[in-house]
């Protein structure tokens, strides 16, 4: 019978761990180009102005272009992806022509917005007319337009197993993808550093968490720093590095 070696990991206290952190120097202005960086890519136009205001950091692109993605993800993010259509043939029609994974989707989202307001008969004729050759020419999205589909196939379509499709957040990755193609397209990276930046920091701490028992982020809009005991209770003061011994 085999025995399982007890494995001590290193404990850190919150405050020993707060006064690590304090000796952490960030540059101010790094911080505001990372902020400026996520209003610019994300589109947010008004809130970009008010914070080159505020921080005397210029925008690092004209902001009549961020009208445009802005203008584009807002008719997306309401059900309205012809007039989407229209406006990225405004800015460059070749945005479409060359990514028809991106047409495609955007071709789901008509059909998807067709079902949401019960439209069934012109969205069989959409799917037939217009998105089942696109399926034969690139068997990759059928399983897609399948999925999308289904949601014909029950009379509540909220409570199918691919009600998703009808939630806020499929309209935004349909969007997210559109702005990035316009981005690309632009010669412009298509994603905001912060966001992969607070994906670096989860990874981090999972790798931290194998190896000791420290505070940690739970919470990346607070940031508040938590103290868990080895039984996962929130405690305040400092950890019990004798507590700390896993099987």
């Amino acid at each position: 019978m085999s025995s399982v070696t007890p494995t001590t990991k290193k404990s850190i206290s919150k405050d020993e761990w707060e006064q690590r952190l304090n000796k952490v120097k960030i540059n101010k202005q790094d911080l505001n180009r990372l902020v400026m960086n996520y209003l610019v890519i994300e589109g947010y136009k008004d809130a970009a102005e008010q914070f080159s205001l505020e921080s005397g950091l210029e925008p690092t692109i004209d902001l009549e272009s961020i009208q445009e993605r802005m203008e584009i993800r807002h008719a997306i993010q309401s059900g309205d992806v012809d007039t989407a259509i229209e406006l990225v043939n405004d800015v460059n029609p070749e945005i479409l022509d060359d990514n028809p994974e991106l047409f495609f989707h955007l071709q789901q989202q008509r059909l998807i917005e067709m079902i949401r307001k019960g439209e069934y008969p012109e969205a069989l004729e959409f799917a037939a007319e217009e998105m089942a050759p696109r399926g034969e020419e690139h068997p990759e999205f059928l399983q897609e337009l399948e999925r999308t589909m289904a949601l014909l196939a029950f009379q509540n379509i909220n409570d199918s197993p691919v009600a998703d499709l009808l939630h806020p957040n499929q309209r935004q990755k349909t969007a997210s993808e559109l702005n990035a193609a316009i981005l690309i397209s632009q010669s412009r990276e298509k994603d905001a550093k912060l966001p992969m930046l607070l994906k670096t920091l989860a990874w981090s701490q999972e790798k931290l968490d194998e190896r000791m028992v420290y505070p940690r982020i739970e919470d990346f809009v607070s940031a508040d720093l938590v103290v868990r005991d080895s039984q996962g209770n929130v405690v305040d003061d400092a950890i019990d590095s004798s507590s700390s011994a896993i099987l």
